[in-house]
C-alpha cells in the first residue's frame, strides 16, 4: 500500500513582467561607435531622449536613474580612450550613454522550477501554528540563464500554504570584492578549471601566500602586456574569472524577499546559476546561518558553489574545493556530525556519495552511499535537498530518474549519529507525475531542492516539468514508519 501523500492546491507560477535592468555590452568597437553617436547630439536633443525614457521606466524599475548612472561608469575606460572626460559629462548625457548600455531582462520567461524551502529567520507577528518560509527556485530566462529567486509564504496552524505576492521591482545586488585569497586552494581550483598550466605556475609565483583581488589582477595585467597571442591573453583573463567567483553582494534593506534576485555575476557562472538548495545549519554556539550550494556553469564548465547569509539582504559567496565538490547534487547536513560538517553529493551524475569536513569549503574523501536499486531510480539517484533530522534518524528525499526520463522523489532513512549508514529506502516512488503535471519546459520531471517540516507533517515544494512549482504533504511519521518497515522487509528476505 502506498503512502498517502496530499498534493496541496497552491501553485507558483512564474512572472515573465518580472525584468530587471543589465548591462549590456557587445565588444569594444561596437560600443565606442555608440558612445561617439551619443556624444555627437546636441544636450537638447539627449535631453529629449533621456527624458520620457525616465518617465517611462521609473514605472518598472527601483530607482532607474541610479542604475542608468552605474552602467555609464562601467564606460569609464572606453571614455578615456577616446578622450573623453567622463566627470565633465552632464547629468542627462550619462543616463542616456548608461540607457544605450542597458536592456530588460526578463528572469522568469522561459522556466520556474527546482525550489527550496527554509524557515523565514523574521519570526515576528506569528500565531500559534504558523511559520513563515522563504522559498527559493531556479528561474529561467532568454539565453536559458539561470538565477536564484524568492517568494515568502505562510504556512498556518492547518498547514495551508499562502504565497504572498511578489513585488513590482527587482532589485539587482551590489557587489563587493573584498575576499583575501589562500594560495593554494586558489590554484588548486584553476588547475581544475583547465587553464593553461605555464599560465598559472607563473602567475602563482609572482603572489604571496595570502593575497587580495587587486594584487592578483596587477600581476595579470604586468604578464598581459608581455603576451602578443589574444589567446594566451585569454588564458589570463581565466584566472581573474575565477577570482571573480569570490564576492559578496548586498541588497538594499528596502527590498521585499521576492525584489531581490541573485544573477550570475562572474564569468564561471556566466550561463547560469543552477539548483540552489538551502538549508537552516545550527552553528555550535547555536546561532544559525543560512547556506545553499549550488552549481555555477559558464557554457562548459560547472563549478560547485557555496552561498552564505544570516538575513537574505547580504550574501557571500566563495567555490567549493576537493575531490567530493565534483558534478551537481551537493546538500549540506543541517549541523554537524561527530564534530564535523557533513554534505551529500553526485560526482559522478549516477549515486549519492557522504563526505564529512573540517572546513566548510573543502571536501575530500566522499564515500559511496547509495546506487540506483528500484526500476524507477535505475539511470540515476540524487538528493532533494539537505536530510531533515528526527529522532529515527535523518530522512532524505531522493530523486530517481527511471525509463523514458521521467523523474520521480522517493525517501531514504539515514542513522542519526552515522548516515553513512543507510538504514531504509522507499521501494515505490513517493511522488511521480500526474496527468497535469507531465507538460511543460521539461516534461515529465518532479524534483525538488529541500523539504520543511511543519506540525509533524513533510512539507514538500516540487517543480513541475519546470514550469511551476506545487507542495506536497506527507505524514512524517508515517513515513519513517514506512523506511524502517521497508529495511525490515529487505532483512527478512536476505535472511
Amino acid at each position: 500500500m502506498r503512502l498517502s501523500v496530499e498534493r496541496k492546491p497552491v501553485r507558483i507560477y512564474p512572472d515573465p513582467k518580472r525584468v530587471i535592468a543589465r548591462f549590456f555590452f557587445n565588444g569594444s568597437d561596437r560600443a565606442k561607435e555608440v558612445i561617439q553617436r551619443v556624444m555627437g547630439i546636441s544636450e537638447e536633443t539627449a535631453f529629449s531622449i533621456i527624458s520620457p525614457l525616465l518617465q517611462e521606466y521609473s514605472k518598472r524599475h527601483r530607482n532607474i536613474t541610479r542604475v542608468l548612472n552605474r552602467h555609464c561608469s562601467k564606460l569609464k575606460p572606453l571614455l578615456a580612450e577616446l578622450n573623453i572626460d567622463y566627470d565633465t559629462l552632464t547629468v542627462y548625457r550619462k543616463l542616456l550613454l548608461g540607457s544605450y548600455f542597458t536592456h530588460e531582462y526578463s528572469i522568469e520567461s522561459a522556466a520556474f522550477f527546482n525550489p527550496s524551502i527554509v524557515e523565514d529567520p523574521d519570526r515576528s507577528e506569528l500565531k500559534e501554528g504558523e511559520k513563515r518560509v522563504i522559498i527559493s527556485f531556479r528561474a529561467v530566462g532568454e539565453g536559458h540563464i539561470s538565477s536564484i529567486t524568492f517568494r515568502r509564504a505562510l504556512i498556518d496552524k492547518n498547514n495551508n500554504i499562502t504565497v504572498l505576492p511578489a513585488g513590482s521591482y527587482i532589485d539587482e545586488a551590489e557587489i563587493v570584492r573584498n575576499a583575501v585569497y589562500n594560495k593554494k586552494l586558489f590554484f588548486d581550483k584553476a588547475v581544475v578549471t583547465q587553464i593553461n598550466i605555464d599560465v598559472l605556475k607563473e602567475i602563482e609565483g609572482k603572489l604571496d601566500h595570502h593575497f587580495e583581488y587587486a594584487n592578483l589582477r596587477s600581476a595579470i595585467i604586468d604578464s598581459q602586456k608581455l603576451q602578443e597571442d589574444d589567446m594566451q591573453k585569454l588564458e589570463y583573463d581565466k584566472i581573474l574569472w575565477l577570482a571573480d567567483s569570490y564576492y559578496e553582494i548586498v541588497f538594499s534593506l528596502d527590498t521585499d524577499i521576492s525584489d531581490r534576485v541573485i544573477f550570475p555575476i562572474s564569468e564561471y557562472e556566466r550561463k547560469g546559476i543552477e539548483d540552489a538548495r538551502f538549508v537552516e545549519f545550527k552553528n555550535d554556539d547555536g546561532s544559525t546561518t543560512y547556506y545553499a550550494t549550488y552549481t555555477a556553469y559558464d557554457g562548459s564548465l560547472i563549478m560547485p558553489k557555496l552561498l552564505q547569509t544570516e538575513d537574505f539582504y547580504n550574501f557571500r559567496i566563495m567555490p567549493l574545493y576537493g575531490a567530493g565538490a565534483q558534478n551537481k547534487n551537493l546538500a549540506l547536513f543541517p549541523r554537524k556530525i561527530n564534530g564535523r560538517y557533513a554534505m551529500i553529493s553526485r560526482i559522478d551524475g549516477c549515486n549519492n556519495y557522504i563526505m564529512y569536513s573540517d572546513k566548510i569549503n573543502i571536501w575530500e574523501k566522499p564515500e559511496l552511499l547509495q546506487q540506483p536499486k528500484f526500476t524507477w531510480e535505475f539511470i540515476q539517484i540524487g538528493n532533494c535537498g539537505s536530510p531533515i533530522e528526527t529522532e529515527h534518524g535523518w530522512v532524505m528525499i531522493t530523486h530517481g530518474v527511471g525509463p523514458m526520463r521521467r523523474y520521480v522523489l522517493g525517501a531514504s532513512l539515514l542513522k542519526l549519529d552515522d548516515p553513512a549508514i543507510e538504514i531504509g529506502r522507499l521501494s515505490e516512488p513517493l511522488l511521480v507525475p500526474n496527468s497535469d503535471e507531465r507538460e511543460g519546459y521539461v516534461p515529465n520531471v518532479l524534483y525538488s531542492c529541500g523539504s520543511i517540516v511543519h506540525n509533524g507533517k513533510l512539507i514538500i515544494p516540487y517543480g513541475i516539468s519546470d514550469s511551476s512549482t506545487g507542495f506536497a504533504e506527507v505524514d512524517l511519521n508515517e513515513l519513517i514508519a514506512r523506511l524502517l518497515e521497508n529495511e525490515k522487509v529487505e532483512e527478512h528476505v536476505m535472511a
